[in-house]
């Protein structure tokens, strides 16, 4: 199965069980700025987004500018990244785990998931 593929299913899955898919840009990201710019896309990050890993864990454990509930961060180019910039795809990676861990399930505010269908 593709990631892209995979990426859908993962889509589908969120839609099913009530949560917020978001599609990072399906076309690879193959450096840091790029892939923070797909990421505030995605999430529609708001202006103030600093473009830095700092700004983007800020961004992740807030969430406050979309509904509360599950959100879905699917990001199908990750291997692109990780082939390309392997120091900062580890440190995006970590940023996203941080971010996940930090937002644990509590209902009726915000959840992050994040998933890498080419991981």
């Amino acid at each position: 199965m593709t990631a892209g593929e995979q990426a859908k299913d993962a889509a589908e899955e969120a839609f099913a069980r009530g949560a917020y898919p978001h599609l990072v840009n399906s076309q690879p990201t193959v450096d840091k700025a790029s892939t923070l710019s797909a990421f505030a896309d995605a999430l529609s990050f708001p202006d103030y987004f600093g473009h830095n890993l700092d700004a983007l864990y800020d961004c992740l454990t807030d969430l406050s500018w979309l509904p509360p509930g599950e959100h879905v961060l699917i990001w199908p180019g990750s291997e692109a990244l990780r082939k390309a910039e392997p120091k900062t795809y580890l440190a995006i990676r970590s940023v996203l785990s941080d971010a996940q861990r930090a937002l644990g399930p509590s209902p009726g505010s915000w959840r992050l998931t994040v998933v890498l269908p080419d991981a």
